[in-house]
């Protein structure tokens, strides 16, 4: 089979792409240039430095693709859009339902490869032509979530060849074949954009307009750059002397209202989801559904579907749940099969 794998400079895709020479593929490596920034975080260029000699140890081909336009108009203005209008997104949905597994995919089958590859930690399951996206073996690293907006086209042309191995073992792995990025650090920023952190970037868009954090009595604590930079449960850039969480954020008048880690305000009952997508719209029965909101809720918790009003469905927690934030990814689960997701109203 010829296979393109998604290359960047970290150490799992490059585990991807070792596993399938071993299998015996024809594997070609795919750099993907997206984002560059004449700031001094942007890495785009010393990554690609590092894909090419994890190629040339793996004695691969690699090609290069240059999606900034794409990257731009499908991501970045996508970000600034909601961000001015007091929504956050999630950007790693976006990136690879938009870029990794749509455009990326599109060139790699114009150019004669059967399947893209990455180093994603999940498992594709086939049955009968059907596909089934899974969590992965271990669930604290599983990334089904961040894919959860794929579709049949794209899960069938799409191959995940780590899945059955931890994080460690990836890590052991790289090390025993000798690979020149085992021992560089996974990635912390925003997809694609690397070491460049989620304020910074948008401070380029947005300028510094202060203004007032309040408590849940209203009473003024400290100020803050701007309430666009804010989330739900955000904790982060707040400044404060003592530990508090953001609860609301008032984009109009531009204030951050905190509180307390176990205050009532955080907690949520039941949401409201829109625009769901099925990975699979032939699935019709489950016996237990559980969900996440939030890449790093483990396990995944239980829920049930109240009730759908036109293009709404409520969905019910089994147990209160900690700082619901709208318009973030809603995705449920079958056990461990990832079956729709959907944007928190």
């Amino acid at each position: 089979m010829k296979i393109l794998v998604g290359l960047s400079w970290g150490v799992d895709s490059a585990i991807a792409a070792y596993l399938l020479k071993q299998q015996g593929h024809e594997v070609v490596a795919g750099f993907m240039k997206n984002y560059t920034s004449e700031g001094g975080n942007c890495t785009t260029y010393n990554d690609s430095i590092e894909a090419i000699k994890v190629a040339e140890f793996l004695k691969i081909k690699i090609l290069a693709f240059d999606f900034q336009k794409e990257y731009q108009e499908r991501i970045i203005d996508y970000i600034y859009d909601w961000y001015k209008r007091g929504i956050t997104p999630n950007p790693d949905v976006l990136c690879n339902s938009l870029i990794k597994f749509d455009v990326f995919l599109g060139k790699a089958l114009e150019q004669g490869f059967d399947k893209i590859a990455t180093g994603h930690y999940t498992m594709i399951e086939e049955k009968n032509n059907i596909y089934n996206l899974m969590r992965w073996v271990d669930h604290n690293k599983d990334q089904s979530y961040f894919l959860a907006w794929l579709n049949q086209f794209q899960l069938s042309h799409s191959l995940f060849p780590i899945w059955g191995l931890t994080k460690p073992e990836v890590r052991d792995l790289a090390k025993e074949v000798g690979l020149p990025n085992a021992e560089r650090r996974d990635s912390q920023g925003l997809c694609f954009i690397w070491n460049v952190p989620i304020k910074n970037f948008l401070m380029d868009k947005f300028p510094v307009k202060k203004w007032k954090i309040k408590t849940l009595d209203w009473t003024i604590v400290w100020e803050h750059d701007w309430a666009y930079f804010f989330t739900i449960w955000q904790k982060h850039w707040l400044g404060l002397n003592f530990k508090a969480y953001v609860y609301r954020i008032d984009i109009e008048n531009n204030i951050v209202y905190v509180c307390d880690k176990e205050a009532d305000e955080l907690y949520s009952e039941n949401l409201i989801v829109k625009d769901w997508h099925w990975i699979n719209e032939e699935y019709e029965t489950w016996s237990l559904l559980t969900w996440k909101i939030r890449y790093r809720q483990n396990p995944p918790v239980e829920c049930e579907i109240l009730e759908k009003s036109g293009a709404e469905l409520k969905i019910w927690f089994k147990e209160k749940q900690r700082a619901v934030a709208p318009w973030q990814v809603f995705v449920l689960y079958d056990w461990e099969i990832c079956l729709w997701c959907w944007i928190i109203s």
